[in-house]
């Protein structure tokens, strides 16, 4: 137990730590002036409260919720709206405000889930460690690749596979074209766009397919695009193991069962019915 709670007159702040996927870190306190922790300012926030916190030994998922106050320059809500927040870790401490830099009484800490709006506040539920016991023991079969493209059991080298290009036009509010064409037939479909600068800046977009110079998104970007706007684009994979195989030359490193017989196989034999 830390010396400051057992002190005669409370000098406790909780403290947020908020570190975006795209590397953006944040720090919030309940006090009434900023803090300085570890070289992190904490801004001041006093509209941001957590629910109760309850601390296990037990293999129940911790999950908590954290509500608070939108303000122009810290969370606001078009970055709530548009994911930027999504999976974001998340370190909630409480520290003597007098000596902030001293001791620290770790509360929870793991990543952000679901994110609900409300008028100028909004509400985030924090889920912590435990919460990845809830996920799946084993993967199940499948004939297409459980791996994402790119990542340690892929192993295919993303950086041979992305360019950086820029907006051309606008077709509609789902299809661009860009300066440069596709390097093969389709190649973009399944893919991801990583706006560089303006509104989007940030933002990922899943692409649904590619022809030539034409890009068509899954889903229209949450702000509106400019011509000129420089962008990041990687390669998809349908996760079959033709493409694999033939157009990546990573058929050792397929993650499914492409020749395992399916239900399919019982309609094969004379009288099945």
């Amino acid at each position: 137990m830390t010396d400051f709670l057992a002190a005669p007159v409370a000098t406790i702040a909780f403290c947020w730590r908020l570190a975006r996927r795209d590397g953006v870190t944040l720090g919030f306190t309940t006090h009434d002036r900023d803090l300085t922790i570890d070289g992190l300012v904490y801004r001041s926030a006093p509209g941001m409260l957590p629910s109760a916190i309850r601390m296990e030994s037990g293999l129940d998922a911790d999950v908590m919720d954290v509500s608070g106050a939108l303000t122009s320059d810290a969370i606001t809500e078009g970055d709530l709206a548009t994911g930027r927040w999504d999976g974001a870790r998340v370190e909630i401490f409480a520290v003597d405000w007098e000596e902030p830099n001293a001791e620290k009484l770790r509360l929870g800490r793991g990543e952000l889930g679901a994110v609900s709006t409300e008028v100028l506040r909004f509400t985030a539920e924090l889920k912590g460690p435990a919460a990845m016991l809830d996920r799946p023991v084993s993967e199940m079969t499948s004939p297409e690749c459980r791996a994402r493209f790119g990542d340690r059991r892929c192993r295919v080298d993303l950086a041979q596979h992305q360019r950086m290009s820029s907006v051309v036009a606008l077709i509609d509010d789902r299809t661009i074209t860009i300066a440069d064409s596709e390097p093969a037939a389709n190649s973009y479909a399944y893919g991801r766009l990583r706006w560089i600068d303006g509104g989007n800046s940030g933002l990922i977009s899943a692409i649904l397919s590619s022809d030539g110079d034409r890009l068509t998104l899954r889903e229209a970007p949450p702000f509106a695009v400019q011509p000129g706007a420089h962008i990041e684009l990687t390669q998809g994979c349908d996760r079959l193991f033709a493409t694999c195989r033939d157009r990546f030359a990573n058929a050792e490193n397929f993650r499914g069962e492409p020749h395992l017989p399916g239900n399919d196989l019982l309609t094969r034999y004379p009288g099945a019915g």
